[in-house]
């Protein structure tokens, strides 16, 4: 049933529906030219031999060579009823079980009556329709293949450019339909393909959102690589100022400016594509136990979140063994942990419970557009999340992408934001 709903069987059905209608309509309009032609020849012909009779019973002369009868017992009801009113007529009935043509006119008070043969007549227009439901068929048969494979070539077209459309989502800029002639102007005389239109269309929108997204990334990336001489160097003099507010003031902002500049530059380098996982096989509970309080020493000794509450709680439901890259998998966690201290509320919670792990805190939660979205570098949505560059998240998703990792983000029923992590399963470390 599904296969039947597809576009291709859609355009066929319907060209055979409308070529059988089409071809009903024309049998019926023949059969009944044919059927009005013959049958009259008929009538015209016992209409004929009628007066012939009515002729030879008026002056008394024989009329052997007529097959006339007064008042025949096989003759029509209606027949019989119209003679009986004074006025002549044929209609098509039976006589000795055979199929004839009666025709019967008024003789002193009786019906005289003739027949002429009439299964010849019903046999030819049997042929007839025969050869009329024998052509419907064919034409419709012909029609409903010819609809089949212009349906299919119409159906592939546009598989195609929905394959090349679901994987621009995906990620794939370099993805094109290259239909043949797709560039060729059909002028104001020329036939239009709106296939072809389609698909020339997804091509130029594809390059141009290709080339808009390059040009964001060489920016992103020139701007890391150049900030960061001049910030080493402003990190270096800072150091040599006196002790005081104003050098502490100073070398925080700037430790911040130089993570900025990193993350700009991790992110260039995940942009690019060239980073590769180095998998390992990894107990992950231990691991995120690890992690976590990794995370949680860094933040307490930057001394940047001095207000950030308890430290972030693991509680490890099942354990698993996963294949993949710890390092990666740590900067992960660390970033959604620095964003949930950011943007949320203690307490924060981090559960494993097989090849998932969710992180979740009790802070307003995520804005709509991140979750339906996803996230986006220089943003950070709702402004009850607190302010940050929104770098964070982007690099989760960067680092996920190169260990295969689905991410998910939500917001709990009673409150908080909900990120989830989904660990491939069933990797060996030999097969990326």
């Amino acid at each position: 049933m599904r296969a039947l709903s597809s576009l291709r069987w859609k355009i066929a059905l319907t060209t055979t529906m409308v070529c059988c209608m089409v071809a009903a309509a024309l049998g019926i309009l023949v059969h009944n030219v044919v059927a009005r032609q013959m049958v009259g020849e008929v009538r015209k012909a016992a209409a004929t031999e009628l007066d012939h009779a009515l002729g030879h019973y008026e002056y008394g002369t024989a009329h052997g060579d007529v097959n006339a009868v007064f008042d025949p017992p096989d003759l029509p009801r209606r027949l019989r009823e119209l003679v009986a009113g004074g006025q002549t007529g044929s209609i098509v009935g039976e006589q000795g079980g055979k199929p004839v043509m009666w025709a019967a006119g008024p003789a002193d008070g009786k019906a005289l009556a003739i027949w002429l043969p009439f299964g010849s007549t019903r046999d030819r227009l049997r042929d007839i329709d025969t050869a009329i439901l024998a052509s419907a068929i064919l034409a419709a048969g012909l029609v409903a293949l010819a609809g089949l494979f212009l349906a299919d070539r119409i159906s592939r077209r546009l598989a195609t450019t929905a394959a090349v459309a679901r994987r621009i989502t995906a990620g794939d800029l370099d993805a094109r339909v290259n239909l043949p002639g797709e560039g060729d102007d059909p002028g104001p005389r020329g036939s239009r393909d709106e296939v072809r239109d389609v698909a020339h269309a997804l091509d130029s929108m594809a390059s141009s959102l290709q080339g808009r997204l390059e040009a964001e990334k060489r920016f992103t990336a020139d701007v890391a690589h150049e900030l960061r001489t001049p910030l080493t160097g402003s990190l270096a003099a800072a150091a040599l100022l006196p002790e005081g507010r104003p050098k502490e003031m100073i070398n925080n902002r700037l430790r911040a400016l130089h993570l900025l500049t990193e993350d700009l530059l991790e992110i260039s380098r995940l942009d690019s594509g060239v980073e590769r996982a180095d998998l390992t096989r990894v107990e992950l509970g231990r691991a995120v136990e690890r992690a976590v309080a990794a995370a949680a020493a860094a933040a307490a000794g930057s001394g940047t979140s001095p207000d950030a509450g308890p430290a972030p709680s693991v509680r490890v439901v099942r354990d698993t063994v996963v294949v993949t890259d710890r390092r990666r998998l740590d900067r992960i966690l660390a970033n959604l942990l620095l964003n949930a201290g950011k943007h949320g509320r203690p307490p924060v919670e981090v559960t494993v419970e097989g090849p998932v792990v969710v992180v979740r805190d009790h802070g307003p939660g995520y804005p709509p557009e991140l979750i339906e979205r996803g996230p986006q570098r220089f943003r950070t949505g709702d402004p009850g999340r607190g302010r940050g560059h929104g770098l964070g998240l982007t690099i989760v998703m960067g680092q996920a992408a190169v260990l295969e990792i689905v991410v998910g983000f939500a917001n709990a029923p009673d409150g908080g934001a909900v990120t989830t992590l989904r660990l491939p399963v069933g990797r060996t470390p030999e097969g990326n």
